[in-house]
C-alpha cells in the first residue's frame, strides 16, 4: 500500500495541477537580475518556479551577502508564510528570464488540505529543503573551501539525478558561487582553475561538470593537492 502511494505521488504533475482553473494564483515574469521579493518584505504567498532560475540571498547588517539556495523549474520557495513568518528572511532574485506562480497563503493552505497528492509532494519538498539546510550547515562548519565549492558545483549540476557523466550548467557567476561557498571571488577563481587543470570541469559557454568532481568532496584535501601538484 505504501509503495502504491509513493508511486502515485511521484507521478502527480504539480505544474499541471497548479495551472488548473480551480487554483487562484498570479503568474509573474521577471528578467535577469530582477528582485522577485526583497529580504524583509511581506511574507504572504508561496511561489512555484515554473521556468527559469532563482537565487535566495541573505544580507547581514554589515552588508555581507550569502547565497543560501539556487532554485530551478519545479521548485517551491517562500513557503515560510505557512509556518507563520510575516516577513521574508531572504531575498529572491531571478538568475535568468523567469516565470513564477504566486499562490496566496490562505489559498495554499486550502489546496494542501483538499488535494492530498499535492500535499504529499509539497511536504516532500519541505523535508528535502530541511535536509539540504542541515547538509549546508555541516558543510560550512567542517569542510574546506575547495570541498564546499566542489559540492556547490555538483548541487548546481543536480548530480545523481541524471546518468550522464558530464552535465553543462548554465552560466553562473563566480560571485554567486562565492556567496554559496562563503569565500571571496578570487578564491573561487583559484579553485575553479585547479578543478579545470584536473579535468573535473570544462568551460564551454557554460560550465561542463564531470562526475569525477565528486573526488574532491570524498578525498582528503592533501590527496587533491598532490594530484594537482598544488603547493
Amino acid at each position: 500500500m505504501a509503495e502504491t502511494t509513493l508511486k502515485k505521488s511521484a507521478s502527480f504533475d504539480v505544474k499541471k495541477y497548479l495551472n488548473t482553473a480551480g487554483i487562484a494564483k498570479k503568474i509573474m515574469n521577471y528578467g535577469k537580475g530582477q528582485i522577485i521579493f526583497p529580504q524583509g518584505g511581506p511574507c504572504d504567498s508561496v511561489l512555484y518556479l515554473q521556468q527559469g532560475g532563482v537565487k535566495l540571498t541573505i544580507t547581514a547588517p554589515n552588508g555581507k551577502e550569502a547565497v543560501i539556495a539556487l532554485l530551478y523549474a519545479g521548485e517551491f520557495f517562500g513557503e515560510g508564510c505557512i509556518a507563520g513568518q510575516t516577513s521574508r528572511i531572504a531575498a529572491a532574485i531571478a538568475l535568468q528570464p523567469t516565470t513564477v506562480l504566486a499562490i496566496e497563503k490562505q489559498e495554499m493552505i486550502r489546496v494542501i488540505h483538499e488535494e492530498h497528492q499535492f500535499s504529499d509532494r509539497f511536504v516532500s519538498h519541505v523535508l528535502k529543503r530541511n535536509m539540504r539546510v542541515e547538509e549546508d550547515l555541516t558543510d560550512q562548519l567542517f569542510n574546506s573551501t575547495e570541498k564546499r565549492l566542489a559540492r556547490a558545483l555538483l548541487l548546481v549540476a543536480s548530480y545523481g539525478k541524471a546518468e550522464e557523466p558530464e552535465k553543462i550548467v548554465a552560466k553562473i557567476s563566480q560571485e554567486t558561487l562565492a556567496g554559496m561557498v562563503g569565500t571571496t571571488r578570487s578564491r573561487v577563481s583559484v579553485f575553479m582553475n585547479k578543478f579545470r587543470k584536473l579535468g573535473y570541469i570544462k568551460y564551454n559557454g557554460g560550465i561542463r561538470i564531470n562526475s569525477s568532481l565528486l573526488r574532491v568532496v570524498l578525498q582528503p584535501a592533501r590527496d587533491i593537492r598532490a594530484r594537482a601538484k598544488w603547493p
